[in-house]
């Protein structure tokens, strides 16, 4: 995740059924991995179906934030990452307030990945519209870095509205952890532009590497094009 080019390579734990946070945080650092990401579901309904089947392995995933505070405990240089946290459905001010006092806590290592999700029965749980998800995340981001970067924010938009507010800890890094969005529908290198430092691609849907290394290029063009520096995928 740095500015060069290199390859830094990280591990993403799904389920919450097996090694614990802590052990597997303190085996993934000491074996030289750069990172470690928590998935997030806080539920799945007994309904929900996916096109491979049941999608009931989706309901054991740990809650991230917490699985990331039990790994930044037992680690001191470890990256800390979610993948992605499922920001249209959570409360934007309380989920600031997490982000902010797990990258205190944890000596500023927080990678923050966001999705707009796919289980519509789970965000009509939440009382979330799955049609004006991906619009409610990026206005989230927005009004989380508002929070993070100023003692007195407030945010006024068409999913998330709040008026002037106090909120501390602020984060340890400086503008904020680095929120990457994730997916690779279309758009997403817009919003990664516009919104965001980096692209936290999906493994496994793409019909090719070659598929993979040509969106990367083109993105990282798009941000040449655009005056930003190196995008981190």
């Amino acid at each position: 995740m740095g500015e060069d080019a290199g390859v830094d390579i990280g591990i993403v734990h799904f389920t919450g059924c097996s090694v614990m946070p802590q052990q597997l945080a303190r085996d993934v650092e000491e074996r030289g991995f750069e990172s470690l990401f928590y998935t997030e579901h806080t539920h799945i309904p007994v309904a929900s179906r996916r096109a491979s089947g049941s999608a009931r392995d989706y309901a054991t995933t740990f809650d991230p934030f917490v699985a990331l505070a039990a790994a930044a405990a037992v680690t001191s240089t470890l990256r800390l990452g979610t993948a992605v946290c499922l920001l249209p459905q959570r409360d934007p001010i309380i989920t600031a307030k997490e982000v902010a006092s797990l990258d205190l806590l944890s000596g500023g290592r927080v990678l923050l990945g966001v999705g707009s999700g796919w289980n519509r029965e789970e965000m009509r749980n939440h009382g979330v519209e799955p049609k004006g998800r991906t619009a409610r995340m990026v206005e989230a981001v927005q009004a989380m870095r508002q929070i993070w970067a100023t003692d007195e924010s407030e945010f006024h938009g068409d999913h998330v509205d709040f008026g002037p507010l106090w909120s501390w800890p602020k984060p340890a890094q400086r503008h904020g952890p680095p929120v990457l969005f994730g997916g690779n529908g279309p758009g997403v290198e817009d919003r990664v532009l516009a919104h965001g430092d980096g692209w936290l691609p999906q493994a496994g849907t793409f019909s090719s590497v070659e598929e993979v290394d040509a969106r990367i290029k083109g993105l990282r063009e798009q941000a040449a094009e655009a005056g930003r520096g190196h995008v981190p995928v």
